[in-house]
């Protein structure tokens, strides 16, 4: 009976050491950082850009990521995610860096933490550039064939042209995103923004509408080589505007000349009539050159008297 006891003693020490080491591999393996060796394709930041695709479920995805040698022990980690109703997976594409364990990558695929990616359009560029740059990201490519028009409509962006109607500054998008909504966003902003600039303009200023206004910010903004001198040449500009002077700037000639410019103006170019040559029309170009920033946006309605 005396035998019996101990042996159910040992078995249960033997039991309880078993269990506890068991819980500190499990949770050793759940919490130790990840392996980004240098044979993953990783940014500039050191991160990896995993995707999840469709239809994709936990232990597909764990595999993989054992296969990339980033984690050990699949099958204890997708059962780690079972038994804490994490084991469901969202597709997109997903950051994983140094810093993520294996079961803070559970949780991330479990809340759709997807990969935000950025994008940036600096003033001054044309809509041509911007479409250009967002058809240079894989996921966009199909904008190469696309006309700008069937593009306006399926961004539900109700304008006859676009150049001057989009925001430059910083946008994010996912694997997810469509390009109609990123300039759906650009453009609500710039709409925002030019609207809340005009309602405080300077009185007397030669503009018809806030369209003006934003053809005006546009030159200014391919004319300034110096933030401080934003409202200098505005106010150049419409000075001359209110005396009925032709406002002669370069860059609406070479917006103008389109694809023909090569980087030099000639006499020849400043004498060929185009609806942009300031040179040779009264008043304002039919349409902003550029996407102009905030900072010409408020020059162009608040210009430098002098």
């Amino acid at each position: 009976k005396k035998l019996h006891c101990r042996s159910l003693i040992v078995f249960a020490l033997f039991a309880l050491i078993f269990s506890g080491v068991a819980y500190i591999f499990v949770c050793d393996t759940l919490d130790q950082p990840v392996n980004l060796s240098n044979s993953l394709n990783l940014d500039s930041q050191g991160r990896y850009l995993f995707t999840i695709e469709r239809g994709s479920n936990l232990k597909q995805v764990s595999n993989r990521l054992d296969q990339k040698q980033i984690y050990d022990y699949p099958l204890l980690v997708t059962t780690w995610a079972r038994l804490n109703n994490k084991d469901q997976v969202q597709a997109g594409d997903y950051w994983i860096t140094s810093a993520d364990t294996p079961a803070l990558l559970v949780t991330k695929f479990y809340n759709g933490d997807i990969a935000q990616h950025s994008i940036t359009f600096p003033e001054g560029w044309s809509f041509k550039q911007w479409l250009s740059r967002l058809s240079q990201i894989p996921q966009f490519a199909f904008l190469n064939n696309m006309s700008v028009t069937e593009l306006l409509n399926k961004a539900g962006i109700d304008i006859q042209h676009p150049e001057g109607w989009f925001y430059p500054d910083t946008y994010n998008y996912s694997k997810n995103d469509n390009v109609f909504a990123i300039l759906k966003q650009a453009h609500q902003r710039m709409l925002l923004e030019l609207d809340s600039a005009w309602q405080t303009r300077d009185k007397q200023l030669p503009y018809q509408s806030a369209y003006e206004a934003l053809i005006m910010a546009s030159i200014v903004e391919k004319e300034t080589g110096l933030a401080s001198e934003r409202r200098t040449i505005a106010g150049v500009f419409v000075r001359r505007l209110q005396q009925g002077m032709r406002l002669q700037t370069d860059p609406t000639v070479i917006y103008g000349m389109g694809d023909k410019y090569q980087g030099n103006i000639r006499r020849s170019d400043l004498r060929q009539f185009t609806p942009y040559n300031t040179y040779k029309i009264d008043g304002l170009p039919p349409t902003p050159i550029a996407m102009p920033g905030l900072a010409s946006i408020e020059a162009a309605l608040h210009p430098e008297s002098g």
